[in-house]
């Protein structure tokens, strides 16, 4: 954590929390680590993707009279977390606010993943089934850009046999748990991967998918082909033609576009 993240804690006399079990046990280890004085009296107030809307419809602009301080559990808020709900009520208001980043998984895999394709595309969670999860996997995989998901230790298995399935030679990185304890990278296929994490996919995935070459060597985009007067299915045809998706999967995302 920064300097300036601890002093922001330490100073609220409100905390929203994603779960104020885990910011209490921080400030805990804050006190009992570094002796960092906190408020005497700090009101702890749960505030996650649940109830963040809810939550946010009921506030008055009096209420950030106090100072108030939201903390996420780790990573970023904002970034597949909560707090983006928060920003643009502080923003419609004319309350003042700021952020303090800290560590984030999605910019950390990106440059550890070492693919030197300079443009990628943070896709965050993937559906978890039906033709949504479909869609899906077919933009990550052939849209042109290094593509990043972010994958539940439940469904990482799945999420690897799909690309196996779709693209067995493409190279992806897989970082679990990064900054933390038990952080692991992993680069090669989905197939490598496979082997090497030998059904044990627990903790916090990031899934890097690099950049598909028959795209990112393409003249032509595929916004070049939508810009078209084209009928769907011939869109379709052409675009599976330089990125590679299957023809059937693609009108049917075009569809719902």
């Amino acid at each position: 954590m920064s300097l300036r993240a601890i002093e922001a804690l330490s100073e609220a006399d409100t905390l929203l929390c994603e779960d104020t079990r885990v910011t209490k046990k921080l400030i805990h280890i804050l006190k009992e680590r570094y002796q960092t004085l906190f408020k005497e009296n700090q009101e702890f107030i749960s505030l996650h993707s649940h109830n963040e809307q809810a939550f946010v419809e009921k506030l008055e602009p009096s209420f950030f009279e106090q100072n108030v301080v939201y903390a996420s559990d780790a990573g970023m808020p904002g970034v597949s977390d909560p707090g983006q709900v928060l920003v643009a009520y502080c923003l419609k208001e004319g309350i003042a606010y700021d952020v303090l980043p800290g560590a984030n998984a999605v910019l950390t895999a990106f440059v550890a993943s070492g693919f030197v394709e300079t443009q990628m595309l943070f896709l965050g969670f993937l559906d978890h089934k039906g033709s949504s999860r479909s869609a899906g996997l077919q933009q990550a995989l052939h849209n042109g850009f290094t593509s990043i998901l972010y994958e539940s230790p439940h469904r990482l298995e799945k999420l690897l046999l799909e690309i196996e399935a779709e693209v067995p030679e493409r190279e992806l990185f897989l970082a679990k748990e990064l900054t933390k304890k038990y952080q692991k990278y992993f680069r090669g296929t989905a197939t490598a991967a496979l082997n090497e994490l030998k059904g044990n996919f627990r903790g916090e995935w990031v899934v890097v998918i690099r950049a598909s070459q028959a795209q990112s060597a393409s003249a032509i985009t595929q916004k070049d082909i939508l810009g078209l007067d084209l009928p769907k299915k011939v869109q379709a045809k052409l675009i599976s033609k330089i990125t590679g998706e299957n023809t059937k999967v693609c009108y049917q995302r075009l569809l719902s576009l």
